[in-house]
């Protein structure tokens, strides 16, 4: 495996985590930790991820729960989620948050699925520049004579299906992501 290949199965991992990570935070037709677990929260005059302040879990059949770990950050917590562009409302029952998630519309499914596929129209472009890049650097190598014509082609066919493995991942995660919206 050449270095450019390598590099570029490493910038292709990375937009494919990148896809996914983007849009695990977007909500569903149930409640996940995730939606909720990267909410920046001001304590003591820090910005922290809800996640390091206190433990995420689900209440079925559409809650969440928010352990807080120190008490006096409560409040704080429950502020950041309330002012997240979420649209959440929480409760305080002593240390624990509680945010009860509405039945999502109809309207609102077809919403969300457009913003997903629009996320994924973001990164398929990205997934395209990548393999721009790879070619141009193969192209290079091969004018300045470090490749041959054959490896050229052979390199090219490589860079080709790498790409269409990271395509297929991504369009994998769509459809995962589309059918939770959908429940």
């Amino acid at each position: 495996m050449t270095d450019t290949h390598r590099e570029l199965e490493q910038k292709l991992a990375a937009a494919v985590s990148g896809f996914e990570r983007e849009i695990k935070g977007i909500r569903t037709g149930r409640p996940s930790p995730a939606l909720i677990e990267d909410v920046k929260v001001s304590y003591y005059d820090q910005t922290l991820p809800l996640k390091q302040i206190g433990s995420i879990t689900v209440a079925p059949p559409r809650d969440l729960l928010v352990q807080v770990w120190d008490a006096a950050a409560v409040s704080a917590v429950a502020k950041a989620i309330e002012s997240s562009p979420l649209g959440l409302s929480a409760s305080t029952e002593g240390n624990v948050v509680r945010l009860r998630l509405p039945e999502l519309s109809h309207e609102r499914r077809e919403e969300l699925i457009r913003h997903v596929r629009r996320i994924f129209e973001q990164y398929r472009i990205q997934v395209r520049q990548i393999r721009d890049e790879a070619n141009k650097e193969i192209q290079r190598q091969f004018e300045v004579k470090e490749l041959g014509e054959d490896q050229r082609f052979k390199m090219r066919e490589t860079i080709q299906k790498s790409t269409d493995a990271a395509n297929a991942s991504l369009d994998s995660h769509l459809e995962r992501k589309v059918a939770e919206i959908e429940e």
